[in-house]
C-alpha cells in the first residue's frame, strides 16, 4: 500500500517543495524514515506514532517506509511531521485518498496531536503557493501573506482528519490579532548639536550610503545611528517580502503579515564570521548581514571587531547577496543592507586630547589596522564626530526632528524611484552618466582626485551618488555641479583625515 502527501522543507531561507510516500507492508514492526533527513526529521517516527494513537486512530503492526522526495535534497526540521501523519492515515485507509488532492500540509505534531507551527512559514508557504495549505492556528496570518491562495488553520490532527473525512466543515480561520502598539523611535530632535553627524545620517537614509563615524566616547555616534532607522520609509512589498523570508526562516518573531518596516540589528562585537555572514554545520543559517537585509545593520565599537570578520563583509556589501557553503550544502542569503559603524580613534578612545590618551604608538597603528583599506573604501560617508558644545550640551536644544527630516529622505527616495532604482547607491555607471551628468568643473575636479590617487575607481562612482542623494534633498536639477561634489567629497573623508586625531596624539 502507497500513499503520498504534498510538504515543504526550508533550505536556507527558501522552500522546497517535499513529496512525502508512505508505503506499508508485513514483516516486524518499523519505521524508517529515507530521503536525507537529518536528526529532528528522523525523529518524527516517534512523534507521528505517538500523535496518531493519541488522536484516537490505530497504528496496524507491520513495516513502515516513509520517502522524502526528491530524496537528493537534505530535509531538516519537524516540518514534515504533519504530511507524514496524513500519508499514514491514509495508506491504512483511516483517511480517504481523494482528500489529500490539492492540498499541502505544514506543521509540527506534538505527543498529544496538537499541530503546531514550524520555522520558516512564509517561504515555505511561498514555495507551495500552488496548493491550497494546511497549518497550525499561529501560522495563519504569515502564511496568508505569502500571496492568494487558500490557507486552513486546523489545531489538531483528530480534526484535521474529521475535516478532510467530510465529517465537519473547515474551522474558521483565526480572528485577526489586534494591531500591536507602535514601537517608539528615537527621536533625531534628541541629538544636541552635531549639525554635520546630523547631515551625514539624512544622506545616509535618502540615498542607502553606508557611513562610518569616527570620535572620542560620548560624541553621540551610537545616538545618531540608532536613530537613523526612523527616517527610512515604509518597504515596498517586494522588499518586505524578501526581508520577512529571511527572518521567518531565522526564527524571528513576526508581527501579523509582512514586516513593512525596516528592521535594525546591531551584533556584538565578538561575533564570529558564521554568525555575521552565515553558516552553520548541519542546517545553514542566515547571518546578521542577511538578517538586516533592507534595513540597517549597525556594528558598535568596529574597530574592536576581528580583521576577518569585517572583512568577510566586503563581497556581500557589493554584490547585495552571500554564497554560503559548507560541507553540507550551500545557500545563497539576500544581504542588501546599510552599514553604519561607529568607532573610536584608538583603544581608549582619547586620541587627538593633548595629554590624554595612553595608548602606545604600536597599539593605536594595531588598533586602525583592524579596518582594511578595501572595506574603507565601500563607506560612502566617512565623517568625525566630535563632542558637541557645552554649551549647546547644557541649553538642551535639539535640531529638526524626525518626522521633519524622515519627510525630506521620503521625498528622495520617490526620486530615486522614478529612476527604477530603491536608493541611488543602486544606479549603474550609465544610469549615472543618464540621470546626473557632471558640469565641467566638477569633472575637472574628479579627475585632479584620481589622478592624485585621493579617489578609487569605487570611489569615483560612490561620492557621483552622494552628490545625487544631495540634489534630491534639496528638490534640485539632478546636475552635479563643483558645489554639491565639494559637499559630496567632505563628507567622505580620506583615511588620513580621518584618522587625523590618532596621529596626532
Amino acid at each position: 500500500m502507497l500513499a503520498t502527501a504534498t510538504a515543504a522543507t526550508l533550505v536556507g531561507v527558501d522552500g522546497h517543495v517535499v513529496t512525502v510516500e508512505v508505503h506499508t507492508s508485513s514483516g516486524l514492526p518499523s519505521f524508517t524514515i529515507v530521503g536525507l533527513p537529518d536528526a529532528a526529521c528522523r525523529e518524527a517516527r516517534d512523534r507521528v506514532r505517538a500523535a496518531v494513537l493519541s488522536s484516537g486512530f490505530k497504528w496496524p503492526p507491520g513495516r513502515v517506509t516513509v520517502n522524502l522526495a526528491p530524496s537528493d535534497l537534505r530535509k531538516g526540521g519537524a516540518v514534515l511531521d504533519l504530511a507524514i501523519a496524513v500519508a499514514f492515515l491514509t495508506v491504512t485507509e483511516q483517511l480517504p485518498t481523494e482528500s489529500l488532492r490539492g492540498k499541502a500540509f505544514v506543521g509540527e505534531l506534538g505527543l498529544d496531536g496538537a499541530i503546531r507551527s514550524v520555522v520558516g512559514v512564509l517561504p515555505l508557504a511561498d514555495a507551495l503557493r500552488d496548493q491550497a495549505l494546511v497549518v497550525a492556528p499561529e501560522a495563519y496570518h504569515v502564511a496568508r501573506a505569502a500571496g492568494p491562495r487558500e490557507v486552513y488553520a486546523v489545531d489538531t490532527l483528530a480534526r484535521l482528519v474529521a475535516v478532510l473525512s467530510n465529517r465537519m466543515p473547515w474551522p474558521d480561520p483565526p480572528p485577526d490579532p489586534p494591531a500591536p502598539p507602535p514601537v517608539p523611535v528615537p527621536d533625531l530632535r534628541d541629538v544636541i548639536g552635531q549639525p554635520s553627524a546630523r547631515r551625514a545620517v539624512e544622506v545616509a537614509a535618502a540615498g542607502g550610503h553606508h557611513l562610518l563615524m569616527l570620535g572620542p566616547p560620548g560624541a553621540g555616534k551610537t545616538m545618531l545611528a540608532r536613530r537613523l532607522i526612523g527616517l527610512l520609509p515604509e518597504l515596498s512589498r517586494q522588499c518586505a517580502m524578501e526581508a520577512t523570508r529571511v527572518q521567518s526562516a531565522a526564527g524571528l518573531p513576526l508581527p501579523t503579515g509582512l514586516a513593512t518596516r525596516p528592521i535594525f540589528r546591531s551584533p556584538h562585537h565578538t561575533a564570529t564570521v558564521a554568525a555575521l555572514v552565515g553558516g552553520g554545520t548541519a542546517v545553514i543559517r542566515p547571518g546578521e548581514i542577511s538578517l538586516a537585509h533592507r534595513g540597517v545593520l549597525f556594528l558598535d565599537e568596529l574597530g574592536e571587531f576581528a580583521p576577518s570578520v569585517l572583512d568577510a563583509m566586503r563581497q556581500p556589501l557589493e554584490e547585495g547577496v552571500v554564497q554560503v557553503s559548507r560541507a553540507s550544502g550551500s545557500c545563497s542569503f539576500p544581504s542588501r543592507f546599510l552599514l553604519v559603524a561607529a568607532m573610536n580613534p584608538c583603544p581608549c578612545g582619547q586620541a587627538g586630547r593633548p595629554n590624554s590618551c595612553r595608548c602606545s604608538d604600536l597599539a593605536r597603528q594595531r588598533y586602525l589596522r583592524r579596518l582594511s583599506g578595501p572595506l574603507l573604501d565601500r563607506f560612502d560617508l566617512r565623517i568625525q564626530v566630535q563632542p558637541p558644545d557645552p554649551d549647546q550640551l547644557l541649553d538642551g536644544i535639539g535640531g529638526e526632528p524626525t518626522t521633519v527630516v524622515a519627510a525630506r529622505v521620503a521625498g528622495a527616495r520617490e526620486r530615486a524611484a522614478s529612476r527604477g532604482v530603491e536608493t541611488n547607491v543602486e544606479l549603474s555607471g550609465a544610469q549615472l552618466e543618464q540621470f546626473a551628468p557632471l558640469t565641467p568643473a566638477a569633472h575637472a575636479a574628479l579627475r585632479e582626485r584620481l589622478r592624485g590617487g585621493l579617489l578609487s575607481g569605487r570611489g569615483l562612482h560612490r561620492v557621483r551618488c552622494v552628490a545625487l542623494t544631495l540634489c534630491d534633498l534639496a528638490a534640485d536639477e539632478p546636475l552635479i555641479d563643483a558645489e554639491r561634489l565639494a559637499e559630496a567629497l567632505s563628507l567622505r573623508a580620506s583615511v588620513g583625515k580621518l584618522y587625523a586625531p590618532a596621529a596626532a596624539a
